[in-house]
């Protein structure tokens, strides 16, 4: 049995093996910090720090992202080719503000679940001037709640199922008379026309054909002012003391317009002059007049979100429903399949009837193809926040963009992701790997109407018709905030004989 070693001796051993004993405390150290580092590693995916390049203040590579918008690859050519610089997290300048891109899912849950509390809705100034500040998208978050409860029903499947027949006989008529014409059209332009009307006729009840396209106008004036380039140059509103630009100036006029007649709608309905039948959106929320104040919107915050559901339901919807159509005449067996189902549903049901939420609930490989469309499409590419404090590598007032395209297109969230499959959603996907939708506290309010929407679309297009795409150009229409074929997906309709 081994003495104990007499103090002399310890120091002695110290002495002699004082390099590997410091080698090993600070190997020791290494680790402890690697472990505390751990958690944040496995979101980030990075190695102590977030790589990426922020160039000169404010310009940072605003040049560079302005120049990929302006392109035909569309501005995620922008994000892309910095992956491939600096790997999937990386950090950016555009206009001024530092830019953390969020690719995994691991990511996608630490800032969706810490909305509000971590993180905040990101926009940009010209947004809160165009649609409002009591939108659902700029109100604070002592507001978003009360607004979003209040809003919400409506919204809701068994809200919308009253109206989804109107919807139905809309679609069809305009349907058949293209097919009648002959000629083709862009389904590009038709989605953004037949869900404009279709949310003014659920919103407002509005079916007034010159006033529908005036509202049209106007509001295709305001969404393109929304996500305008706040660039800090002499003859901007964001330069101090300048005046607008021309188109800045018919945006609010295209604002104002919109409000008058809001206003306007909101008079005659109170005065009884004008009653929706069936009740509408903006009668429900007239019928709460007389509630307590955290019970009902005010006229402002009405007409704010009106006109944000109206412009945020046509757009995304729309492009949705032109990939739709490209994806399907590209994979001419996922379409023969989708069609034996809705042929199954049709024939079922009398001769010229309507959809019912009923139809619509059995569609499963239909709502199958509309997921595999949202998520190769990603229309909404990805979701802005602000971070409200410093939050492991990100620094607090940075800005944090969960980049839904990438994740979408993640290998290992969806093999083969090029390849449009909507049988992959057979399986259940991975929590906050399919975020079309958003999630958490601002999940898309539109969910059910987009959702509602496509399928009616898809039922009728595939039992009703077929069609060559007359157009294979894949080039993006230039500066756009969601990715669309510049040539709108043209196409010739053929009405298909009757069994």
């Amino acid at each position: 049995m081994l003495s104990a070693i007499s103090k002399e001796e310890f120091l002695f051993l110290v002495k002699k093996y004082y390099d590997i004993l410091t080698v090993a405390l600070l190997f020791s150290i290494g680790v402890a910090f690697f472990v505390s580092k751990l958690a944040w590693r496995k979101v980030t995916g990075s190695r102590g720090h977030i790589p990426g390049r922020l160039g000169l203040p404010f310009i940072g590579e605003t040049i560079s992202f302005m120049s990929a918008t302006n392109s035909t690859r569309g501005c995620y050519d922008f994000i892309r080719f910095r992956r491939i610089w600096y790997g999937k997290w990386f950090k950016t300048r555009i206009f001024g503000k530092i830019h953390v891109f969020v690719p995994s899912t691991e990511g996608a849950k630490m800032i969706f679940s810490n909305d509000f509390a971590k993180f905040n809705k990101g926009y940009v100034k010209s947004m809160a001037d165009c649609i409002g500040d009591k939108s659902l998208l700029c109100v604070p978050h002592e507001n978003h709640k009360r607004i979003r409860r209040l809003l919400s029903d409506p919204f809701s499947m068994n809200s919308l199922s009253s109206f989804i027949e109107k919807f139905d006989r809309m679609l069809c008529q305009k349907l058949k008379k293209l097919e009648q014409g002959g000629k083709s059209f862009s389904v590009l332009d038709f989605s953004m026309r037949m869900t404009f009307d279709a949310m003014c006729c659920m919103l407002m009840s509005v079916m007034d054909e010159p006033l529908l396209r005036q509202l049209e106008k106007d509001c295709t004036a305001v969404s393109d002012g929304i996500l305008s380039v706040p660039v800090m140059i002499p003859g901007t509103r964001y330069y101090k003391g300048i005046k607008c630009t021309l188109r800045e100036l018919l945006t609010l006029q295209a604002r104002r317009r919109l409000m008058e007649t809001f206003k306007d709608m909101i008079a005659r309905r109170r005065s009884g002059k004008e009653l929706p039948e069936p009740e509408d959106f903006l009668q429900s929320m007239l019928r709460r007049d007389s509630y307590p104040p955290n019970e009902k919107l005010q006229d402002s915050e009405i007409m704010d979100n009106l006109m944000t559901l109206i412009i945020a339901g046509q757009t995304t919807t729309s492009a949705a429903m032109m990939w739709s159509v490209k994806f399907l005449d590209e994979n001419q067996q996922v379409q023969d399949i989708l069609r034996e189902e809705q042929l199954s549903i049709a024939t079922s049901k009398p001769e010229g009837a309507s959809i019912t939420l009923e139809d619509i609930n059995n569609m499963s490989y239909c709502w199958k193809v509309v997921k595999e469309t949202v998520r190769m499409s990603t229309v909404v590419m990805w979701y802005p926040r602000v971070a409200l404090s410093d939050c492991f590598e990100i620094k607090k007032g940075w800005h944090v963009n969960i980049d839904a395209t990438c994740i979408h297109n993640d290998p290992d969230l969806y093999p083969d992701p090029t390849k449009f499959n909507p049988s992959r959603f057979d399986e259940i996907q991975k929590p906050y790997s399919f975020i079309p939708f958003g999630s958490g506290p601002r999940t898309c309010l539109g969910i059910n109407m987009a959702k509602m929407t496509m399928m009616i679309f898809l039922h009728r297009l595939t039992t009703a018709y077929r069609w060559t795409v007359d157009d294979l150009d894949t080039s993006l229409e230039k500066k756009a905030h969601i990715p669309r074929l510049r040539s709108g997906c043209p196409i010739t309709l053929t009405a298909r004989p009757c069994k």
